[in-house]
């Protein structure tokens, strides 16, 4: 059985437009956490870790701490993380990782 660690680790290893699980970035002093694209969206978005507020992953690399970031009604980068881990858990209860 994978431990969740090393899933969000292999995923890490795939370029940013092919990774299918959220990550940390650091600039200029601000964490964020990448949403990967969905398949509806016409980019990523950066997600501040804390607070409800996001930006777009373009603007992010392009600029940092500097980025236009809009606020969110529901979602921070630490509500990614953790319902992304809760689903790889999920999935690994029901068997799909070996």
């Amino acid at each position: 059985m994978m431990d969740i660690d090393a899933i969000f680790a292999a995923d890490h290893e795939q370029p940013p437009s092919e990774r299918s699980l959220p990550w940390p970035e650091t600039r200029d002093g601000i964490t964020v956490i990448i949403e990967p694209k969905p398949h509806w969206a016409s980019g990523m978005r950066a997600f501040r870790a804390e607070t409800r507020e996001y930006c777009s992953y373009a603007d992010w690399t392009a600029n940092g701490a500097r980025a236009r970031f809009f606020g969110h009604v529901d979602t921070s980068g630490d509500d990614l993380i953790r319902k992304a881990r809760m689903l790889v858990t999920s999935e690994i209860v029901d068997g799909y990782w070996t």
